[in-house]
């Protein structure tokens, strides 16, 4: 067998990847030989060195983009790099139906240590790394490929409010929160304050529901630990690192941004 028809024999599979330990215990050949083959299929663009000895295939189906569906490879590559992850953001977004615009880049988030962005060919990927693991709130979807993890819709919404600044601001994730915001079950929201350690951006999340949904049987339960957990003032708009200064809601958030969906 050759590195050709190894690929071959994992699309037969719904595999779209593969470690080299993988390859080089299929093919009984010489290290330099698969070496080379490897290099001229990467060469042709069929495959893509994603990280150091991890390849993914890249089917003919793919080929005018030049990268694959995340959700076909991102659980094997954090199994290769033995980490807990999950796809958030505007990535976990689209898979909850909340994708008003194309996104560019896929965001993962990981634990400690960080992770370099990845950013070759047509793939893009931005790692976030997460002192605090959830504990909860983390859900398994399914691809041709099997399963990967998604953040659930709310512990979703938490994260664009919480990484505002490197996701271009909350008028950009507006329409997605408002969107995200009709998936979120009583129940999620609930397990999310078991656990959820940052206040700040509970109070700017609690604000947006009441901005977005004024009727929300979300809200109650937000406000009702916020009060049993001390709150003080804070930004809406972390861009801005002002003070907050006094404000006039229940939630503590000085409205340092005019809310404008970009829709």
């Amino acid at each position: 067998m050759d590195v050709s028809e190894y690929i071959k024999v994992c699309l037969s599979r719904e595999e779209y990847s593969f470690t080299w330990d993988e390859l080089r215990g299929a093919i009984g050949k010489p290290t330099t030989a698969i070496k080379k083959e490897v290099t001229y299929l990467t060469s042709k663009k069929e495959l893509i060195a994603l990280r150091q000895n991890f390849y993914l295939i890249i089917p003919p189906r793919y080929a005018t983009q030049g990268k694959l569906p995340i959700e076909l490879y991102i659980h094997k590559l954090f199994k290769y790099l033995n980490r807990e992850y999950y796809l958030g953001g505007f990535s976990a977004a689209k898979f909850h139906g909340a994708s008003h615009q194309q996104i560019q880049k896929e965001y993962v988030f990981t634990t400690k240590p960080a992770l370099l962005s990845i950013s070759k060919g047509g793939m893009d990927i931005q790692f976030f790394t997460l002192s605090n693991w959830p504990k909860s709130n983390i859900i398994r979807k399914k691809s041709d490929a099997g399963y990967f993890n998604v953040s659930d819709p709310i512990l979703t919404i938490a994260d664009l409010i919480y990484h505002q600044t490197k996701l271009g601001g909350l008028n950009r994730m507006l329409a997605n929160i408002e969107e995200l915001l009709e998936e979120v079950q009583l129940s999620d929201l609930q397990e999310l304050l078991k656990w959820y350690p940052n206040k700040s951006v509970l109070q700017r999340l609690g604000f947006l529901i009441e901005y977005l949904q004024p009727e929300s049987e979300l809200l109650n339960p937000i406000m009702t630990y916020l009060v049993n957990n001390r709150y003080y003032p804070v930004l809406l708009n972390t861009f801005d690192k002002g003070r907050p200064g006094a404000v006039d809601n229940g939630w503590k958030v000085a409205i340092n941004l005019e809310l404008e969906s970009d829709i």
